[in-house]
């Protein structure tokens, strides 16, 4: 499993990009968001990469961050989701983005992304909803540790649903909160947490 890659971002076009490390030049499926964070040509860049394995095909996923590469193999567990349609998801909306449309059932977000129609955007949500669902997050149960009294109790329970979508329990992220403000948005804290546990690993 090749879980990484180090070297130049040599080539990139609409759905993927080549990272050259040792002279060989992978190519890598990858997201438009992916794409658009490249260097110019030439210079070093380090993606995080997914590798797919069929009979007649091997194929590498690349990723600018560890929350992206997490997002894809999430969406590419529900049903109906290859490789492809979750690089279309995941260049329409960020991995924040893509965790609040799922946990607010937000069809239309998602039937954004090229090849996603209402019937598969209802089930990836209601596959990954199932996992916000089991934590039974409710506002009053939350604990508030270092998380600053100016935030609301719905915009903490929003963000910490939403992350659940991407894996995340209750317990793992509230030591991660302690950099959030009372004029953050529920995406912002979402943000913000996630790079905090990026830092951490």
């Amino acid at each position: 499993m090749i879980y990484s890659l180090n070297g130049k971002f040599i080539y990139g076009e609409q759905n993927f990009i080549v990272i050259e490390c040792g002279g060989v030049g992978y190519k890598c499926l990858a997201t438009m968001n992916t794409i658009k964070s490249m260097p110019r040509i030439g210079e070093n860049v380090m993606v995080y990469t997914h590798m797919i394995v069929k009979e007649d095909s091997v194929e590498l996923c690349g990723f600018r961050t560890k929350e992206e590469m997490n997002t894809f193999r999430i969406l590419t567990s529900v049903s109906g989701v290859g490789a492809k349609v979750a690089v279309a998801i995941l260049s329409e909306l960020t991995p924040e983005q893509f965790a609040l449309a799922v946990s607010n059932g937000d069809v239309k977000a998602l039937t954004k992304a090229s090849g996603v129609g209402n019937k598969l955007a209802q089930r990836i949500i209601l596959e990954l909803k199932d996992k916000v669902k089991k934590l039974s997050i409710l506002p009053e149960a939350m604990p508030t540790g270092n998380v600053s009294s100016n935030i609301t109790g719905g915009n903490i329970s929003q963000a910490i649903g939403a992350l659940a979508v991407l894996g995340y329990t209750p317990d793992e992220v509230m030591p991660f909160m302690s950099g959030v403000t009372g004029d953050m948005t529920v995406e912002q804290i979402i943000s913000s947490t996630l790079r905090a546990i990026g830092r951490k690993g």
